[in-house]
């Protein structure tokens, strides 16, 4: 079994086999032992090799029981999480009316109940180290975005359950930092999900500058290092979500028009 010195702080990060779950764990490797999580095997055995101080624990955040018992393995492996990142998405891009319910569910699953699951399971570690969790939520969560129901759904819970919770964990020392990035260029949108639980057949429209897993990572953190509860992308997703707020109308126009390309394929 391995156990994790008491010397060095511990980060847990899920979805991190690649994209940007694997870039923080880069970022974070000089200053952290690294327990990373992901469903792809092959891909945490490269990132622990490459990694200074890093394990692995192969899991399925859809799978329950298996989720349950990777919490009980992370607890036989640290007595303390100083950093718990729920950074593991999927989305999918197709019409609400056309998404089958298990595909909202697989989205709400990992986007939203994975990390409810592990924030709650690991939070006597958390709590014993004054540790951060840290979620990778997304403008989708406070603004619809047209062909994702079920993701922005599933963003729109994480930010309110999280939010919630910093407030409640105050007196704890726990506290929560929510990351909103822009559009990255990650394999979340190259596995996205159609409506029928295969893989979507046409391109995602982007707004503003698609930025680098690494650009993100960077950015995530320096937001950790000065204890900032909130990170935006860029400039351009809060200005949409706040003309989302002043002119609804507008906003649902201007989205239509960006998006026609996808609303046509699915239609």
């Amino acid at each position: 079994m391995i156990r994790l010195t008491a010397t060095r702080p511990v980060a847990v990060i899920t979805g991190a086999a690649s994209g940007l779950g694997l870039d923080l764990a880069r970022s974070l490797s000089s200053s952290h032992q690294l327990i990373l999580l992901d469903v792809n095997e092959s891909g945490l055995q490269s990132a622990v090799q490459e990694l200074e101080d890093a394990h692995y624990v192969q899991c399925d955040l859809t799978d329950n029981a298996g989720l349950t018992r990777t919490i009980a393995l992370i607890k036989s492996m640290t007595p303390r999480v100083d950093l718990l990142i729920n950074n593991a998405g999927i989305t999918h891009r197709s019409l609400a009316r056309i998404t089958t319910s298990e595909v909202i569910e697989r989205v709400m699953q990992i986007n939203y109940f994975a990390p409810v699951r592990l924030t709650q399971g690991l939070l006597s570690l958390l709590t014993h180290s004054a540790g951060k969790v840290v979620n990778i939520s997304s403008m989708a969560g406070w603004m619809p975005v047209l062909g994702r129901a079920g993701y922005c759904a599933s963003k729109s819970a994480l930010h309110q359950y999280f939010e919630t919770f910093r407030a409640e964990m105050r007196d704890l020392n726990v506290s929560v930092l929510m990351v909103y990035p822009s559009f990255l260029d990650t394999p979340i949108e190259n596995n996205a999900l159609a409506g029928d639980g295969g893989k979507t057949r046409h391109k995602r429209s982007v707004v503003g500058k698609v930025r680098s897993s690494q650009w993100m990572a960077t950015n995530i953190v320096n937001a950790i290092n000065s204890n900032k509860q909130r990170l935006f992308g860029d400039f351009f997703s809060a200005f949409s979500a706040l003309l989302y707020r002043l002119s609804p109308r507008v906003f649902l126009h201007l989205m239509r028009k960006r998006l026609a390309s996808e609303l046509e394929v699915e239609a």
